[in-house]
């Protein structure tokens, strides 16, 4: 079932896709060599998914730890009262927190589910205790540490 901004996507579209969710640094002809097709026709399906928003950003991932960021969390909030002020207030100023590398709207015991990193501890209850639950509609948060990663990736199941 195809939502509304869901875009068709042919096998040729997904070999793309998949190839650039290996290695967004592909030139041109490299992808069209390992899906197959001629350089133009390549080049004209990989512009058709970047405008139409299916591939949204081309990036490098880093190792945390080898820049310094070894705690990891995922921490909870809650917020006091409910109402779409307070909601954008929130937004906006998890926005400014470059620790917070995620940030999702949730339903169950708590309101959002955030993904922070830090360099350390102390940095990190610096952001949890100072900083988040300095925010006035903030009421609770609880934090998860990440211990070990078993499984990480940026690439999604788009063969079905």
């Amino acid at each position: 079932m195809r939502t509304s901004h869901q875009v068709e996507l042919d096998r040729l579209d997904i070999r793309i896709l998949e190839a650039l969710q290996q290695n967004g640094r592909l030139s041109n002809v490299e992808l069209s060599e390992l899906v197959h097709l001629s350089p133009s026709q390549c080049q004209r399906r990989r512009q058709k998914l970047e405008e139409s928003g299916v591939v949204q950003r081309y990036v490098a991932q880093l190792d945390p730890e080898r820049v310094g960021l070894g705690v990891m969390a995922l921490v909870s909030v809650s917020l006091d009262k409910h109402s779409e002020k307070i909601a954008e207030d929130f937004r906006r100023a998890i926005i400014e927190y470059p620790e917070v590398l995620e940030c999702w709207g949730v339903a169950g015991d708590a309101d959002y589910m955030l993904k922070v990193i830090a360099p350390d501890l102390k940095a990190f209850a610096d952001i949890t205790l100072h900083r988040l639950l300095n925010l006035p509609m903030v009421s609770n948060v609880k934090s998860n540490l990440l211990l070990q990663t078993l499984k990480s990736t940026t690439e999604l199941p788009i063969r079905w």
